[in-house]
């Protein structure tokens, strides 16, 4: 087959090469090679900012086919998957074999089902983003006390923004890219992400404190136009969909190096990081237990007891 006949399958994201995503989009699109040689054309974008757009558009991009298949944390979606936002309750996992396991399972099926009855995506599987930590640029962070009146970036989710507004933190509902340049220019006071990320965007550079709270599980779905999905060979779809499950354990793999090199890239920036006591960390928790409460009764409460240890 020439390429002209080839299927386009173009893969984006917002991040450099050298990220576990990025590895990820390659591990699919060298399986998909292998298996299916010149009946495929794969190219990638690796970061959709270095044209311009912002991080949320890498949605709208592949939802209307400019892209074929992309990634971004599951807080982007909420707006219009609400039930998304059970995800983004604070301290509902407790370790990263608990978060894996339920979206792997029940929870994370239920949730792509959601995401498909509402968007023109079909979900093939999960990355981790991981746990999340306070970095700032005003002082050092170990009880909510200590966000009293920051400014902090968040991700466009409700249950973030009242998550921060508890802890007595100012948050900031923006995206990656108005997040980045208000860093630089020191016009927020603090962001919340994986180390891996804080550092893949330089943050610490301008952040010297950081705090390990943990607060936040996020995963980010691979999500493929639906159209162009729904259109290709039943051995194509079912192909796509083994290499993302096995893309999703390898980038997985890759993300507990990223997160060892985030640490080391903070403490050779002469950040101080904060590791909160068990009894600090429950002052965090006890801030945010009314979302418990708002929890039952938005999600039911036997959904939120089967994840919650």
């Amino acid at each position: 087959m020439s390429k002209t006949n080839a299927i386009q399958i173009r893969m984006g994201g917002y991040g450099p090469a050298s990220t576990c995503f990025s590895k990820a989009l390659v591990f699919i699109g060298d399986r998909l090679k292998a298996e299916f040689g010149d009946q495929v054309d794969i190219k990638y974008v690796w970061n959709i900012m270095e044209f311009g757009y912002r991080s949320e558009d890498i949605l709208w991009l592949v939802e209307s086919g400019v892209l074929s298949l992309g990634y971004q944390s599951s807080s982007y979606l909420t707006d219009r998957v609400p039930e998304l936002g059970f995800v983004d309750l604070p301290f509902l996992f407790s370790s990263k074999d608990q978060a894996r396991g339920a979206m792997d399972g029940a929870l994370g099926s239920t949730l792509a089902q959601k995401i498909e009855d509402r968007v023109g995506y079909r979900i093939v599987g999960w990355l981790e983003n991981g746990f999340r930590h306070i970095s700032n640029r005003v002082r050092p962070v170990r009880s909510p006390q200590d966000l009293a009146g920051m400014t902090i970036r968040v991700l466009p989710s409700d249950v973030q923004v009242r998550t921060f507004e508890l802890l007595g933190a100012q948050p900031l509902r923006w995206d990656l890219t108005e997040a980045l340049a208000a860093i630089v220019a020191g016009k927020i006071d603090a962001q919340e992400n994986p180390l891996a990320n804080t550092v893949t965007y330089g943050a610490h550079k301008y952040h010297p404190f950081h705090t390990l709270t943990g607060h936040f599980y996020i995963s980010r779905p691979i999500f493929i136009c639906r159209a162009q999905f729904d259109s290709w060979p039943k051995p194509l779809q079912e192909a796509m969909r083994r290499a993302a499950t096995d893309a999703v354990v390898f980038q997985r793999a890759l993300a507990i190096e990223e997160e060892l090199e985030a640490r080391r890239a903070i403490d050779a920036e002469g950040c101080t990081v904060e590791e909160l006591t068990l009894d600090e960390h429950a002052n965090f928790e006890r801030a945010v237990s009314p979302m418990l409460v708002e929890a039952e009764k938005a999600y039911g409460v036997s959904m939120l007891r089967s994840i919650r240890r």
